[in-house]
């Protein structure tokens, strides 16, 4: 066992949000240690379309609307500053996002929770437009009679997921982060000036810790005066063969990667525990997709693949320094790809300042807690 000895600061895992923030609190002048699983881990970076994904975001919460579409435009900064200092494109796309509709019902519902968002936000959330059948196929010439419309909002995009999170190691590489995989924190303490960590691989002191272990910061957080409820959603995507280039904007259905694959997803199965894919899902995922673009029955499907999304119980993020142990911070949510611009250039220079801004105080779990009548 080894005793890594006593750092400033230290980030516990390193999917895309643990990988945003620690390159995020180097750029500001950390030099973090990450603690990470390694890639056997239940990544949601896994299972997702990387969608950099605004309508219909904020409803109950105008200030998650407001937080997600500020993080959307600030991806293009983010982008050029991984391209920057890694050379790796992580295949940014912003040239707006279809929801598609089956049903008129469905589409008036859609509409009715962006009218709502951008009522909740003064007016100041994302504008759409809600097409119908007729203009959808106008607009997307391969889609078919079965969609009764959709809806478009401009600052809808998604990346390449594999290259992000190449490009965010890399870059904290690049920043001096040490990395070390394998290193699974089983209990952290609060201890004076700081916090120990351990593990099977050792100890480790640190002045700060932020918890962005996913699924595991429902089990870490307690430990440092911190409350992270977590319901386990797992997702499915399947990926086909490349294709021509047919669909250049981003949609909760499909998306096509640069190199021409077809990315079909938005399956949510929270009753199952296992991390195998269900054919059963698939089938579906497959049959809604055919059923929007019929040209994909050309395609084979050459691998598919699950992960488990990390939601709280309102599916709003968690974002909070420790009380009791302050220096102790937790970062959880489940739109870890569209937040990665705010986690890297407005959370991560907040915590290394050792405060959060007024502005993420709708984010404390403490709304969790609901007062027990006596």
């Amino acid at each position: 066992m080894a005793n890594l000895g006593k750092r400033e600061l230290v980030v516990i895992g390193a999917g895309v949000v643990g990988a945003s923030i620690a390159w995020g609190l180097a750029r500001a002048g950390a030099r973090p240690l990450v603690l990470d699983e390694g890639d056997l881990a239940p990544r949601a970076s896994r299972a997702n379309h990387a969608l950099v994904w605004v309508q219909g975001e904020g409803q109950g919460l105008a200030e998650y609307g407001l937080w997600t579409l500020g993080s959307a435009r600030r991806w293009p900064q983010l982008a050029a500053e991984l391209m920057a200092e890694t050379g790796i494109d992580v295949d940014l796309s912003q040239r707006g996002g279809f929801n598609f509709c089956l049903s008129r019902a469905e589409l008036d519902r859609k509409a009715r929770i962006l009218d709502s968002v951008d009522r909740e936000t003064g007016g100041r959330a994302s504008p759409f437009m809600v097409l119908d059948g007729k203009e959808t196929r106008t607009r997307l010439p391969g889609v078919s009679a079965a969609v009764a419309g959709t809806i478009f909002c401009p600052d809808d995009g998604h990346v390449n997921v594999l290259r992000l999170f190449h490009a965010l190691h890399a870059a904290m590489a690049v920043r001096g982060c040490e990395y070390r995989a394998c290193h699974g924190v089983e209990a952290i303490a609060p201890v004076t000036g700081g916090f120990r960590l351990t593990g099977s691989w050792g100890e480790v002191q640190a002045e700060k810790v932020v918890l962005a272990a996913g699924l595991g910061n429902e089990r870490l957080a307690p430990m440092v005066g911190l409350h992270s409820p977590l319901k386990r959603c797992k997702g499915q995507i399947l990926v086909t063969e490349k294709c021509a280039p047919f669909f250049p904007y981003a949609s909760l259905l499909i998306i096509q990667t640069s190199e021409g694959g077809v990315l079909i997803g938005a399956s949510k199965d929270p009753s199952s525990l296992s991390p195998a894919t269900s054919q059963p899902i698939n089938a579906v995922l497959a049959q809604r997709a055919l059923l929007v673009f019929p040209q994909l029955a050309a395609l084979n499907l050459v691998r598919s693949w699950a992960g488990f999304r990390i939601k709280t119980p309102d599916e709003f993020p968690i974002y909070e320094q420790s009380a009791s142990a302050p220096g102790a911070f937790v970062a959880t949510c489940h739109s870890g790809v569209c937040l990665a611009a705010n986690h890297a250039l407005v959370l991560a220079p907040q915590i290394q300042a050792g405060q959060l801004d007024a502005g993420l105080s709708p984010y404390s779990a403490r709304r969790f807690r609901v007062p027990q009548d006596h």
